[in-house]
């Protein structure tokens, strides 16, 4: 008796890996790769560097007016009284400050502006990698370009018991 527990035992345990194994189907994709290939990220790429472009020409600007101010500064510093001469250093270190302030808000826009253009273009991609990945019974795709986990099944999410276990709320 205690050989035929054994035996049913053995047959369902094989039985559970080949169900759990069948359901785990893992495939890969290049999504970096997927994304050069569409024609809206190319898009969405070009429109980017207009913007930044843009974002540039008026750094130069700021940069130029810097430059002549200093200029005027170190040509007429000797004829200037020490107020006057204090106002002017004033005003360009204004000036220095709006292009430091402006080279940190360009980098911020950049970013955003990136998102804002990347977004469709990053969902219509994880769309279609999602559809395929159903019709092909994957649950699970990996991205080999970056390692990172794109499809995955909604039960397998661990966040809210592991939220529970540390207390988070």
């Amino acid at each position: 008796m205690k050989k035929y527990v054994i035996i049913a035992l053995v047959a369902f345990t094989a039985m559970v890996s080949v169900k759990a194994s069948a359901q785990g189907k893992i495939a890969h994709i290049s999504a970096s790769q997927l994304l050069q290939l569409m024609p809206e990220a190319q898009t969405a790429s070009k429109q980017l560097e207009e913007y930044a472009a843009g974002l540039e020409k008026e750094q130069r600007a700021l940069v130029d007016e810097y430059t002549k101010q200093m200029r005027s500064f170190d040509s007429l510093a000797a004829k200037m009284t020490p107020a006057v001469q204090e106002t002017k250093a004033k005003e360009i270190q204004a000036t220095q400050k709006r292009i430091q302030d402006f080279n940190a808000g360009a980098e911020t826009k950049v970013g955003e502006k990136k998102q804002e253009l990347l977004k469709p273009v990053l969902d219509k991609a994880k769309k279609a990698i999602e559809d395929v990945a159903k019709e092909k019974g994957y649950a699970y795709v990996i991205d080999n370009s970056e390692g990172l986990l794109l499809v995955f099944p909604a039960a397998d999410d661990l966040m809210a018991p592991v939220k529970t276990k540390l207390g988070i709320k």
